[in-house]
């Protein structure tokens, strides 16, 4: 009975005052809509950098004279006995003389049947930013050089130019990320509280003639939280209903012509609704809230 009181208050509070109301949806809905397409954003652009970092890898090249023997020791050496390996494939000096014949055939064709490439493992880390520590541990330093721990790996590659220009670029595309999805966090809850607060401060003198006839602290409060759920469901259904009519009609028919777009792991819609409804409701009550305290103090 109390909380169909409180909502029927609510409802004709909205009649009362529909301009401040009104604004207050606006501010949700845009808001909303900014975060819906933010969210996706961020985390496609730091999926692309965790994929990018995801195919750094160490090149072993073996002696042209390795025997089985020193292959399947050299296997053992990198997935068992190398500490942040996450896989190891070998590619044999066979394999990679058709493929590299396939793209190259006239200078292929000169060679005859010599094969002058070597053995090779591709060492995938688990962690790309310890990449160089791999290399070093396969590579250590002795006597003013380095040595290779095993007698059968001849050269270790990481492109360490290349490596240290994608885990930089990378890195600052997450950092960068991170904060800007912070700093628009942070805005949205302080646009949204701002701009309840400026609704109740238009109603501040109702609040004051019902904090003077006796009213308690609560009868005054919940009217107006639920007053702010509805602007804040309102505002964020709205957005949410563009944010689909938009996936809809631009970003999945584009999604089958571009990769780009397909490629990324983002959110899944339909959580990304929910996680946007339940921040603009619950944002939109918190406003609210900590909003009436300030006019509760008569």
């Amino acid at each position: 009975m109390r909380f169909t009181f409180f909502f029927r208050e609510a409802l004709r509070s909205l009649k009362r005052n529909a301009m401040p109301s009104f604004a207050a949806m606006v501010t949700v809905l845009v808001t909303i809509l900014v975060l819906g397409v933010f969210i996706p954003i961020v985390q496609a652009t730091t999926g692309a950098a965790d994929e990018i970092r995801g195919k750094l890898l160490i090149d072993v090249y073996l002696r042209t004279d390795a025997k089985p023997a020193d292959v399947a020791r050299v296997r053992t050496l990198l997935a068992d006995k190398t500490p942040n390996v996450k896989s190891v494939q070998f590619v044999s000096k066979e394999a990679a003389y058709a493929r590299e014949k396939a793209r190259f055939p006239d200078q292929y064709e000169l060679l005859g049947k010599t094969n002058p490439l070597p053995d090779t493992f591709r060492v995938t880390p688990i962690n790309p930013d310890k990449i160089s520590e791999i290399r070093n541990s396969l590579l250590p330093v002795a006597g003013g050089g380095t040595v290779a721990v095993d007698p059968a790996i001849e050269e270790v590659k990481n492109r360490r130019d290349q490596t240290a220009k994608i885990l930089e670029a990378t890195n600052f595309i997450k950092i960068t990320m991170a904060l800007l999805a912070s700093l628009l966090a942070l805005a949205s809850v302080l646009l949204i509280a701002n701009t309840i607060r400026l609704s109740l401060f238009a109603r501040r003198r109702e609040i004051e003639v019902m904090k003077l006839v006796g009213a308690t602290d609560s009868f005054i409060r919940w009217p107006f939280i639920i007053e702010a759920i509805i602007v804040g469901g309102l505002g964020a259904l709205m957005a949410i209903s563009l944010l689909a009519v938009g996936k809809v009609a631009i970003l999945d028919p584009f999604a089958e012509t571009f990769a780009l777009i397909a490629a990324p792991e983002t959110l899944n819609f339909g959580l990304l609704i929910a996680i946007l409804l339940a921040a603009a409701i619950g944002v939109s009550a918190a406003g609210s809230t900590l909003s009436l305290r300030r006019f509760l103090r008569v």
